[in-house]
C-alpha cells in the first residue's frame, strides 16, 4: 500500500462540520479584531505602501534580518526556532488542506508516496524546534523573574523593577507561551494517538511522533478524537486570543513591512509650513499627529525589549526606557490621552538619538521618529530650558552650536594656505569643516590632519570658511525644526552659489545630515566621511595606512557613522585592517567574520561596527547637563580600556569630546591616546616608519 494517512481518522461529517464552524468563527473573530485596531490607525496620517513590499517581507519577515542581527548568545537563536517552526507548521497545515481538497478543483490528491515521507520527516521535527523553541522562551522568562524578584520598586519609574526590566512580560505573555507550548505537545500527541490507532508500517517517517506512539497503548476511536478535539480547540482558541496578547505581532509585522517607507536610518521626516498651517501644530501632541504606519507600529511591537537593552541612555540608569516609551503611547491611544501625559518628559529628552533601538527593533519600529516628533511639540511649546534652550539660541543667532563668531572659523586656517571658495579656485571636493571642526581645540587638530593629507594626496579642495552655517542637526533632533529647515537653506545657497557637486566631513552628523536630510530642501550630492575619503587615497597608493602594533590601538565607531550610516570598513582600512562590517549581512554573520581578541591588530571593544555603543552626544546631549554616574560615555570609556589598548581611536569630533571626559573619569584614563584616525595617518605618511612598531 502507498504511504498516505487520512487526514481526518474516525472524525464523522458532524463532527468535522462542528471544527469547520468553529475555525471559521475564530478565524474571523481575530479579523475582526485586527479590524478595530485598524480603525484606530486610520486616526493618523495618511501613508503610501511602497512599491517594494513584497521584499521588505521577505527580508524582514521571513528572512528574520533584524532578529538575526540581535541578541545572538541565546534570544535570536530561540526567536528563530519559534519563527521558523510555527511557520513550517502553518506550511504543512495549508499543504494538508490543499491535498484534501484539491480534488473538488479538479487536482489530484498529492499527500503520498515519496513526498509524503519527506512530508512527515520534515515537519514533525520542524514541530520539534518549534516546541523546544517555546520552551525554552517559558524557562528563560521564569530565571529571569526569580533574577529579579517582584516587590522591589524601581525609584526612577516607580515600578517595580521586573517591570522596567527590558525583558518582563505581564501574565498574559506566560499564558501565551503556555498556549503555543500546549499546540507544539499536543500536536505530537495527536500524532502518536494517530499512529497508536492505526498503525501503519512508514509510521517511523515521523520519528518524534513514532517514538511517543511507542510509549502509548492501543487507543480506540473516541480516546483518540478526545484528544483531537482537545488540540482542535487549543487551535481555535489561539486565534481568538492571537490579537489581545503580543502575539499580534506575527499578523501585524507583515503589514507593518509592507507599508515600511524606503526611508534611511538617520533621516527624519521634515514638516512644511502648510502642513503646520492646516494643523495648527508642530510635532506631536496626540498620538493621532502620528502617522498610520507609526500607529500600526506600535500594535505590532513585541514587547521582546530588545529597544531597551541596547539604550545608552537606559544602560546608565536614565529614565528612558524605549521599550516603556512605545508602551505608553500606545496606551495613550486607547485612552485618548496626550503623548507628553502618557510619556515622561526626561525620558524624551535622554534619548541621544543613536538609533540602536530602531536597529534592533525586530518589527521595524522607529522610536527616534516617536521621540523627536514629541520633542518637536514641546519645543514649540517653550518647555525646552537650561542648556538645550541655549543651544538653539546660539544656531539661531551665531549659526554656530557652540555660539562662536563667524570669523573664527578660518582660525585653524592660518599659516596652511587653505583654498577658500569666495576666491573663486578650483575644486573638486568640498571640505566641511563643521562647528566643532572649527573651533574645539581637539578637533580642530582632525581639520588641520584631512586638510594636511589632501594636500598630499593631490586631491582638489576648498572651504566655505565663514560662509559655513552649522547643519542644524543638533536643532533638529532638539525639535526645532523650523530652525534645521533655516540653516539647510543658507547652506543649500553656498553650495549653488559655488557650483558643491560633493562634499568631504570630519563630522559625521554632518555627513548624516547633507546625506540623508539636505535632499528634502535641494539637491542630493555626494557627501564622504573623512576616512571614506582617505581609505580611498590610501587603496590608490597616494598615502600609507597607519602600522599598529598587536593590540595597541582600539577603535570606537561613531553611531552616526557606522550604525546610522554603514560605514565600518574605511576607518579600519586607514589602520591596515581588511574589514568585512559593512553591507547587509545579518550581525550573527558579521559578527562571526570579526572575532575580539583574534588575529587581526586591532583590539575590538564588546560593541563595535553597527553594533558599536554610543557615547551619548547625539540628539542634542552634547549640549545638556549630565548627572556624572549617568553618562553614557563613562560606559563607553570602561569598554574600550577593557581592551587593553593605549591607544583609541576615533572619527567623530562628537565622540571625542565625549570620551575625552570619559576616559579621564576612568582609573589610568590619563594615560590613554584619544587621537583621530585622520592625525594618526597624518603622522604615518609625514616620515618614514617601521610597519613593526605602533603609533
Amino acid at each position: 500500500m502507498e504511504p498516505t494517512r487520512e487526514a481526518y481518522l474516525f472524525l464523522p461529517l458532524w463532527q468535522k462540520g462542528i471544527f469547520y464552524a468553529l475555525i471559521t468563527a475564530s478565524v474571523g473573530f481575530m479579523v475582526w479584531q485586527i479590524w478595530e485596531k485598524a480603525r484606530v490607525w486610520r486616526k493618523g496620517k495618511p501613508i503610501s505602501w511602497q512599491a517594494d513590499w513584497g521584499r521588505n517581507i521577505l527580508t524582514y519577515i521571513l528572512g528574520q534580518k533584524k532578529v538575526q542581527g540581535s541578541r545572538p548568545k541565546d534570544g535570536a537563536p530561540m526567536h528563530l526556532m519559534i519563527f521558523y517552526g510555527f511557520c513550517a507548521l502553518l506550511l504543512a497545515t495549508t499543504l494538508l488542506g490543499i491535498a484534501e481538497y484539491g480534488p473538488l478543483l479538479g487536482l489530484p490528491n498529492f499527500h503520498r508516496g515519496g513526498y509524503f515521507l519527506a512530508y512527515e520527516f520534515i515537519f514533525d521535527i520542524m514541530g520539534l524546534v518549534f516546541t523546544l523553541g517555546v520552551a525554552w522562551a517559558l524557562v528563560r522568562r521564569v530565571q529571569m523573574l526569580k533574577k529579579l524578584g517582584s516587590h522591589e520598586i524601581d525609584p526612577n519609574t516607580q515600578r517595580p523593577k521586573w517591570s522596567s526590566n527590558p525583558l518582563s512580560h505581564d501574565a498574559r505573555d506566560f499564558y501565551a507561551l503556555i498556549l503555543l507550548l500546549s499546540l507544539g505537545l499536543t500536536g505530537f500527541v495527536v500524532e502518536a494517538a494517530r499512529m497508536a490507532a492505526s498503525p501503519q508500517s512508514w509510521d517511523s517517517a515521523a520519528p518524534i511522533g513514532y517514538a511517543l506512539s511507542r510509549a502509548l497503548p492501543a487507543i480506540e476511536a473516541p480516546l483518540y478524537l478526545a484528544i483531537w478535539w482537545v488540540h482542535a480547540l487549543l487551535v481555535c482558541t489561539f486565534f481568538v486570543v492571537l490579537p489581545q496578547m503580543r502575539l499580534r505581532h506575527i499578523v501585524i509585522a507583515i503589514l507593518t513591512a509592507a507599508g515600511k517607507e524606503d526611508q534611511p536610518l538617520g533621516e527624519l521626516k521634515s514638516v512644511s509650513m502648510e502642513e503646520v498651517e492646516q494643523t495648527g501644530k508642530i510635532g506631536v501632541s496626540e498620538p493621532a499627529d502620528y502617522s498610520r504606519w507609526h500607529l500600526m507600529s506600535l500594535d505590532a511591537c513585541m514587547e521582546c525589549g530588545r529597544c531597551t537593552e541596547v539604550c545608552p541612555a537606559y544602560g546608565v540608569g536614565k529614565v528612558l526606557n524605549p521599550k516603556q516609551v512605545v508602551q505608553d503611547i500606545h496606551k495613550a491611544i486607547r485612552t485618548d490621552q496626550p503623548v507628553a501625559a502618557a510619556v515622561r518628559e526626561e525620558a524624551l529628552w535622554a534619548c541621544t538619538t543613536c538609533n540602536a533601538c530602531v536597529e534592533a527593533c525586530p518589527v521595524l519600529i522607529r522610536h527616534v521618529d516617536l521621540i523627536v516628533d514629541a520633542r518637536r511639540s514641546l519645543v514649540a511649546e517653550g518647555t525646552l530650558s537650561g542648556t538645550g534652550a541655549v543651544l538653539l539660541r546660539q544656531v539661531g543667532s551665531a549659526s554656530h552650536a557652540w555660539g562662536q563668531k563667524a570669523d573664527s572659523r578660518e582660525d585653524w586656517m592660518k599659516g596652511m594656505d587653505i583654498p577658500l571658495c569666495r576666491n573663486k579656485v578650483e575644486f573638486d571636493v568640498l571640505f566641511w569643516v563643521g562647528c566643532a571642526g572649527a573651533t574645539d581645540p581637539q578637533a580642530v587638530k582632525t581639520t588641520k590632519a584631512v586638510a594636511s593629507l589632501l594636500k598630499k594626496a593631490g586631491v582638489k579642495f576648498a572651504c566655505l570658511g565663514k560662509e559655513e552655517a552649522c547643519t542644524g542637526d543638533p536643532a533638529r533632533r532638539m525639535g526645532d525644526e523650523f530652525l534645521f529647515q533655516e540653516k539647510a537653506g543658507v547652506n543649500h545657497a553656498a553650495f549653488a552659489k559655488y557650483g558643491v557637486r560633493k562634499i568631504v566631513t570630519a563630522c559625521p552628523h554632518c555627513l548624516n545630515t547633507f546625506r540623508n536630510e539636505y535632499h528634502q530642501f535641494g539637491p542630493r550630492l555626494e557627501v564622504v566621511h573623512h576616512t571614506q575619503l582617505l581609505n580611498e587615497l590610501v587603496q590608490q597608493k597616494k598615502l600609507s595606512p597607519v602600522p599598529i602594533a598587536q593590540g595597541e590601538v582600539t577603535y570606537h565607531d561613531p553611531c552616526y557613522l557606522a550604525r546610522i550610516n554603514g560605514e565600518s570598513d574605511a576607518p579600519r582600512g586607514l589602520l591596515g585592517e581588511e574589514s568585512q562590517l559593512d553591507g547587509d549581512a545579518p550581525a550573527l554573520v558579521r559578527a562571526a567574520l570579526r572575532t575580539p581578541g583574534g588575529p587581526k591588530a586591532l583590539a575590538e571593544p564588546e560593541h563595535y561596527g553597527r553594533k558599536t555603543l554610543c557615547c551619548g552626544a547625539g540628539g542634542g546631549r552634547m549640549w545638556m547637563e549630565e548627572e556624572p554616574d549617568q553618562r553614557p560615555t563613562n560606559r563607553r570609556a570602561v569598554e574600550l580600556m577593557a581592551t587593553g589598548a593605549k591607544t583609541v581611536a576615533v572619527s567623530c569630533p562628537f565622540c571625542r569630546i565625549m570620551l575625552d571626559t570619559g576616559l579621564k573619569q576612568q582609573p589610568g584614563g590619563d594615560e590613554i591616546n584619544l587621537v583621530d584616525l585622520a592625525e594618526m595617518l597624518q603622522a604615518a605618511n609625514a616620515a618614514p616608519h617601521d610597519s613593526g612598531k605602533g603609533p
